[in-house]
């Protein structure tokens, strides 16, 4: 086939360069979230416990990995069909299937084994994420709304699992939180598909012929709202003022940036046409990067200093 004068040509790499990019280390961002109930547990400045969790994030990286390896493998023909992800290696013809086989092996084996170390629901939870996404990989991505949910299956996984090496009893709060935001993401991943790939979205994901714009901009907008309502009563929720916040509810101020930051995303999504890898967004984008590093740090000081915020907020601040 004769090439298109402006078609864009992958460039040949060393198979180091080409395994490492296989391992996709930029989408390693989401294991962040197994450090949500670190922090929120007021538990960060425990070296121990600091050290078991960054051990856990190792893990989930090299399972996430490893799962990265299979899909890629499992999808390998779609993906030639894609305007960028034919550029990966393993679609590009850089690294054999053979080759790609026996990493994601090695890779999902490491982890798990690494996982027994650190507590055996630790080692569960790892092991029902890797499961989650070899069934997502093997036909659950195709089914209309479950796709998106089983995304936000695995980052729950990880808040969960977070929660265990520690071990604290997680917040149904940050559990129903951490579900509705990557729902969200889920949902204008998919909206930012249909844009980007417009006639050949089918060719890509076969999905995507069960979604609309209409259909995702309604997911969108009612995700966006419960994402935020939900957050905010977090905030005020008793049990968080006095267990996270330490009797204080300076965790209000947090509100703002978790606003901007999910209105920034959706600007990207819709007048930037952006979304199609969040991960991406996220870490390109310096307004998103910004207003995320300024919520962890206010989260911090909140939590680890809230003798500065008692008394702010109360009804007797408003009656005084």
């Amino acid at each position: 086939m004769q090439k298109a004068p402006n078609e864009r040509v992958c460039p040949r790499q060393g198979l180091f360069p080409a395994l490492l990019a296989t391992l996709r280390p930029m989408q390693w961002i989401k294991n962040f979230f197994i450090f949500g109930p670190l922090l929120f547990s007021r538990l960060l400045t425990n070296q121990a416990t600091d050290l078991r969790v960054l051990a856990g994030f190792v893990l989930f990286c090299l399972a996430s990995s490893g799962v990265y390896v299979l899909n890629d493998l499992m999808d390998l023909e779609a993906d030639r069909l894609h305007p960028t992800k034919r550029f990966r290696p393993i679609a590009a013809g850089q690294i054999s299937r053979g080759m790609a086989l026996t990493l994601s092996v090695v890779l999902l084996l490491a982890a798990a084994a690494g996982a027994v170390a650190l507590g055996t629901v630790f080692a569960l939870l790892v092991l029902c994420y890797i499961g989650l996404n070899i069934s997502y990989s093997l036909g659950l991505k195709q089914v209309v709304i479950i796709d998106v949910m089983m995304i936000g299956a695995g980052f729950v996984i990880r808040v969960l699992a977070g929660a265990a090496i520690i071990p604290v009893s997680p917040s149904h709060w940050l559990v129903l939180c951490t579900i509705l935001l990557s729902v969200f993401l889920g949902f204008t991943k998919r909206r930012a598909e249909l844009t980007l790939l417009q006639d050949k979205a089918v060719e890509h994901r076969k999905v995507l012929t069960s979604y609309s714009a209409i259909f995702l901009d309604q997911m969108v907008s009612v995700v966006t709202a419960a994402t935020l309502m939900c957050y905010i009563l977090y905030t005020v929720d008793p049990r968080t003022v006095e267990t996270v916040a330490g009797g204080s509810r300076g965790l209000v101020l947090t509100v703002p940036l978790v606003m901007y930051a999910i209105f920034r995303y959706l600007y990207l999504v819709y007048r930037l046409e952006e979304g199609g890898s969040p991960t991406k967004a996220l870490v390109e984008d310096r307004m998103m990067i910004v207003s995320i590093v300024l919520w962890a740090v206010l989260c911090a000081v909140v939590i680890y200093f809230p003798q500065y915020f008692k008394g702010w907020f109360s009804p007797e601040g408003l009656n005084g």
